[in-house]
């Protein structure tokens, strides 16, 4: 039986200081890329309001705002799960990317400023940085970022819209199906792109990406993971 409208509200109440729904998502998002929640996992909006000390309804907000990035799946009488991209999915994500991005560079490559050339530059300063420290979040995100920037930089934002959908799908694949400790994007690869972008070499630029792309996928194990019985508590819970 639903909860009635008083019910709800006097838990809001009780739950007003808890933390708001950026964080229950940042704090998800974070265990779903470091693995520590399998595909499928089931987030029972109960639980989740006893560990972070909130309302259903701050829950549901974050649970909808998960559900655009493509991190949960909301099933009909069923309730929300971490997503389970199949092969199929992932190979669309990548051929789909593949018709985007490489003549996106080429354009990049026939035309840019000094201030992209540093723009990215330093972006990929902070992505080696994550990578030495072993921050595996931090480099999935910065790794998706950089072909957001590339994106941004044709002042396109249909363009930009329809790629942010593309890389957020990507990370989610590479942080549930991706080898352990790695990243969604190798090392030095940017740079490379970086590099034929700033030479002016469009037809290096767009081989770059392509390579770039395929090395991505190449590096992928499909085999889906068993939902371990997670325990969300042990995993999102707060000291």
């Amino acid at each position: 039986m639903a909860p009635s409208k008083q019910a709800t509200h006097a838990q809001e109440t009780k739950f007003s200081s808890g933390p708001d729904e950026k964080l229950i998502v940042e704090q998800i998002y974070n265990a779903v890329m470091e693995q520590r929640l399998a595909p499928n996992t089931k987030l029972s909006e109960s639980r989740l309001c006893e560990i972070f000390g909130v309302g259903r309804m701050r829950v549901r907000r974050a649970l909808l705002l998960l559900s655009s990035q493509g991190i949960v799946e909301l099933k009909s009488n069923r309730g929300a799960f971490v997503a389970c991209p199949d092969q199929g999915e992932a190979n669309d994500v990548f051929e789909a990317r593949l018709l985007i991005e490489p003549p996106l560079v080429r354009q990049l490559a026939l035309s840019h400023s000094d201030d992209l050339l540093t723009l990215l530059s330093a972006h990929i300063a902070r992505e080696d940085t994550a990578r030495t420290k072993q921050e595996r979040t931090e480099m999935i995100r910065l790794s998706g970022e950089f072909h957001l920037r590339l994106a941004e930089a044709t002042r396109n934002q249909v363009l930009v819209r329809i790629l942010r959908e593309l890389v957020t799908r990507t990370s989610l694949i590479v942080g549930l199906f991706g080898i352990s400790g790695q990243s969604s994007c190798p090392d030095n690869e940017h740079m490379e792109i970086l590099r034929a972008i700033s030479q002016r070499d469009p037809a290096r630029a767009e081989q770059q990406v392509k390579s770039h792309l395929e090395h991505i996928r190449s590096g992928l194990s499909m085999d889906e993971r068993k939902g371990r019985p997670d325990d969300l508590l042990n995993v999102l819970g707060r000291s």
